[in-house]
């Protein structure tokens, strides 16, 4: 069922809200709604993209792969999200690859909807260069973290993220669920000690596991943690 962008409630977290009833129908007519699966790319390092992605619905990590081939996830990006803004208005390749952490549905937006409206609509401009100063900042804090804080400062401050931007489902458990792995490679370390100190921090009470589940038990030492007490 395609939903139209005039309609959309999503497009108030994004870029878009800045365009007219018009131009956000010329992107309505334009755009294609894709189901991206769990594990899937929406797109790759390096690609050449010809449009940007709108997250309607899931979860997707932006990762870099580093030289000793393993990867920084340097986001999550979840319902509202442009995918791709960055590369389709410098016309570079992606730097970033883009994996759905669980089910996910984008609506695809062809380049020339995009670049068609920059021209025109100065408060569209404004709004896209605010978006892309924002990702600038967050992608600033995880160079300061990741040369700054101990591997399990930057873990505690993991969950507290996973806590506050996805919330946690009825049993108390974060309601996104990460592999070790990808929780490794949000930290920056080896998925070996991301388990040894998801095992320390249970046995300390900070957090309680089940499975692949993880939930928060004791918020205000994990926070002590990240500020360093």
């Amino acid at each position: 069922m395609e939903s139209r962008c005039e309609n959309c409630i999503i497009r108030q977290f994004n870029s878009l809200r800045a365009m007219s009833k018009e131009e956000l129908k010329q992107v309505s007519d334009s755009k294609t709604t894709r189901t991206i699966k769990k594990g899937e790319p929406i797109f790759e390092e390096g690609d050449k993209l010809n449009g940007v992605y709108c997250v309607r619905n899931g979860v997707s990590k932006l990762s870099k792969l580093s030289a000793n081939g393993k990867d920084q996830i340097v986001k999550l990006a979840s319902k509202g999200e442009v995918l791709g803004q960055r590369s389709v208005i410098s016309q570079e390749s992606t730097n970033l690859s883009a994996i759905a952490i669980n089910d996910m549905e984008v609506c695809f937006i062809p380049k020339e909807s995009i670049n068609n409206t920059l021209q025109k609509n100065p408060n569209f401009t404004l709004e896209v260069l605010r978006h892309m100063a924002h990702d600038l900042k967050e992608a600033d804090d995880v160079i300061v973290n990741i040369s700054q804080k101990t591997v399990k400062q930057r873990m505690a401050e993991a969950f507290l993220y996973l806590q506050n931007n996805f919330g946690e489902d009825a049993e108390g458990y974060l309601a996104l669920t990460l592999s070790r792995e990808d929780i490794s490679n949000v930290v920056g370390t080896a998925t070996e000690s991301a388990i040894r100190i998801i095992s320390e921090f249970k046995k300390k009470g900070l957090i309680q596991t089940s499975g692949k589940k993880i939930g928060i038990k004791d918020e205000r030492k994990l926070l002590e943690m990240v500020e360093g007490f």
